[in-house]
């Protein structure tokens, strides 16, 4: 009788690789669905993302909300769901999931509605999707943010209506790629300061903070005849290229979508996922010359180039997932509520907040900077009462095969996500950030070098959450891991 070790190596290989499949499909049967649709708004609207007014004047390109739902089956017992869906806005700002989840209540028989979950790929050209007092002196043409919030959630609902009542029994891939996208954004100096997009042709820079992930992670779902229905692209980076502008614009997502559905078919499913990179950008905070010549020689923008750096990291992860779709990866999708203790205020960010609040409050042009500082005031009366409680969020651990998926509602910098990543179970880890409206979560060297994005008025959380938030996510993926 011949063992696998009589055999030549190439079939021994593909006997482990068989074994290895097995034991990520368990005899379940996945089931996908997915829909895209257009949330693009017919009228002017503030856009998200600046501390200033602005009012849209065109759409430059069409935003969309993309939902992926996936279900896995024992025959005909339902073993676990989840509903996921990336919204080209600048965050999921507070109410909107309830508001989704009220609508979708009746729409979804058998469906756990907390299994459904939205994050934002943080364009910073985007509708505005919360009511506030800095919106007062938008003019009556102009659609209000409450108002579009109405419509968009409407949409994702629709589309989370679709892919569910599209799903049907399909195959999973994963595959990793590198792309240079994210490049972090902090400058550091000679006194141990630091500054977001500052200067580093001066004598006193000294190098950039943190750290840059440049591996693109892809999933991929075909149905029973291999046809591409949908792809998760997770970019450790905010889509922030052509932020500041006065016309809605999805950002990079839109020529990484167009080049994609060109080459895959017109009905590709693209959902954009934005990794741990609050510290990121994508755009070099030197040798920019470099850059610009390189540019301008083959010919693209730079909204062209990172595309092309996508698709290009997309394209590498596709080469090696196509050679092993897995039929039948069995997902568990675990949710829970976590707390998180808040950033403290200290008694000079308390002095620095209050002059803020001065400087701005009779001033109806600069209700942001106002209620910016402000918050940090209230905070700071909260904790001298002893009412500051916690900060509550809402974490998604999920397991497809091989693979974990993990939410987080801030901006999240790169170095929380590095810890998670390096500590998962999973061959490969998807962090998805901006499922809610957290602010930055910095790490302790940016607080320490200061500047917009670690300043108390930034952050909610400061790293004693942070570092919480890790052990919370790695444990909940480790619960995932056990159970097999």
């Amino acid at each position: 009788m011949k063992t696998l070790l009589h055999y030549p190596f190439k079939f021994v290989g593909i006997a482990v690789l068989l074994l290895g499949v097995a034991s990520i499909s368990c005899g379940s049967e996945l089931h996908i669905g997915a829909a895209t649709i257009d949330i693009t708004p017919e009228r002017p609207v503030p856009l998200d993302g600046q501390m200033h007014v602005r009012i849209s004047e065109k759409a430059e390109t069409p935003i969309f909300v993309t939902a992926l739902a996936l279900e896995s089956r024992d025959g005909e017992q339902v073993l676990d769901q989840a509903i996921m869906v990336s919204c080209d806005i600048v965050a999921i700002r507070k109410g909107v999931i309830e508001i989704v989840r009220e609508k979708a209540k009746d729409k979804f028989p058998g469906f756990d509605l907390n299994k459904l979950f939205l994050n934002a790929t943080h364009t910073h050209t985007a509708p505005v999707t919360m009511k506030g007092e800095r919106y007062r002196l938008v003019s009556s043409d102009v659609m209000k943010p409450e108002e579009y919030t109405d419509f968009m959630s409407d949409r994702i609902v629709e589309a989370a209506v679709q892919s569910w009542a599209q799903r049907k029994p399909g195959k999973a891939g994963w595959g990793q790629g590198q792309a240079v996208i994210a490049q972090n954004r902090r400058a550091t100096y000679a006194d141990g300061s630091a500054k977001m997009y500052g200067a580093t042709n001066v004598p006193d820079f000294r190098g950039i903070e943190g750290y840059e992930d440049h591996n693109l992670d892809v999933l991929f779902f075909w149905d029973l005849k291999d046809q591409l229905i949908a792809t998760a692209v997770n970019v450790p980076c905010p889509s922030q290229e052509v932020e500041g502008l006065k016309v809605i614009h999805a950002d990079f997502w839109d020529p990484v979508r167009r080049q994609l559905r060109e080459r895959f078919g017109k009905d590709l499913h693209i959902l954009a996922w934005t990794g741990a990179g609050g510290d990121q950008v994508p755009r070099p905070m030197y040798g920019k010359p470099a850059d610009e010549r390189m540019r301008r020689l083959r010919g693209l923008t730079r909204l062209e180039e990172v595309a092309r750096r996508v698709v290009r990291g997309w394209e590498e992860a596709y080469e090696g997932a196509r050679l092993e779709p897995v039929a039948g990866a069995v997902l568990e999708h675990r949710v829970e509520k976590i707390e998180l203790p808040w950033r403290k205020v200290t008694e000079k960010e308390l002095a620095d907040a209050q002059k803020g609040v001065d400087q701005y409050k009779d001033d109806a042009k600069e209700q942001w900077r106002y209620l910016w500082n402000k918050g940090v005031v209230d905070r700071y009366e909260t904790e001298k009462a002893g009412t500051a409680g916690t900060f509550q969020m809402e974490l998604h651990t999920l397991r497809l095969g091989d693979v974990a998926i993990a939410t987080n509602e801030f901006e999240l910098f790169t170095d929380y996500g590095v810890q998670m990543k390096a500590r998962s179970p999973a061959v490969q880890t998807f962090l998805i950030q901006l499922t809610g409206s957290g602010g930055y979560l910095p790490t302790p060297r940016a607080v320490a070098g200061g500047s917009y994005s670690a300043i108390i008025q930034s952050s909610r959380v400061g790293p004693e959450g942070g570092q919480e938030l890790v052990e919370r996510t790695v444990n909940g993926l480790n619960e995932l891991w056990k159970k097999k």
